[in-house]
């Protein structure tokens, strides 16, 4: 018996001999259309009302920083606090508003324009675990939530310069 060596090619994705296809992923519906039949993360924790309270209560501590309040360019912190809103609930399975309305994320390239050094970005951890506190999420959405904003984080620093 002969062993492939990369997954059967589809229509929908062109195979080039030597790179292995990746497939995409796998949403779990009722149906070819159907609604999904899991609960998305974003679900799980309380959808909108979830990610507007952690982000408000990041905003909160974000507007009495020193460092972090002059990174951003509007006087009222309200539309970035929409835009970082939108951004988590896609990220998490909710609407997808954000890229409806900014397109691709683009996190990295976002952000190159402002000085994120590690002090920058631990004050941005500091205020978002308070932020993430006030959910009262289960330890399991607690610690997944965070691993992934702990690791945005650390991939925002682009500068070790003081």
């Amino acid at each position: 018996m002969v062993e492939p060596t990369q997954p059967p090619s589809t229509d929908a994705v062109a195979s080039v001999p030597g790179v292995p296809v990746i497939p995409a992923a796998v949403h779990l519906r009722d149906g070819e259309n159907g609604v999904p039949v899991t609960e998305t993360f974003y679900e799980q924790v309380g959808g909108h009302a979830t990610f507007a309270k952690l982000v408000h209560e990041f905003y909160v501590g974000v507007a009495d920083d020193p460092v972090l309040k002059p990174m951003y360019p509007e006087e009222d912190l309200g539309p970035a606090e929409e835009r970082l809103t939108l951004f988590l609930e896609q990220y998490w399975g909710g609407p997808g508003t954000y890229s409806a309305h900014r397109g691709h994320p683009r996190l990295r390239m976002r952000h190159q324009p402002f000085k994120v050094n590690p002090d920058a970005r631990d004050r941005w951890l500091a205020h978002m675990r308070h932020a993430v506190d006030t959910l009262a999420l289960s330890p399991l959405h607690d610690a997944t939530l965070w691993d992934y904003l702990e690791r945005a984080a650390f991939a925002m620093v682009n500068t070790f310069d003081d």
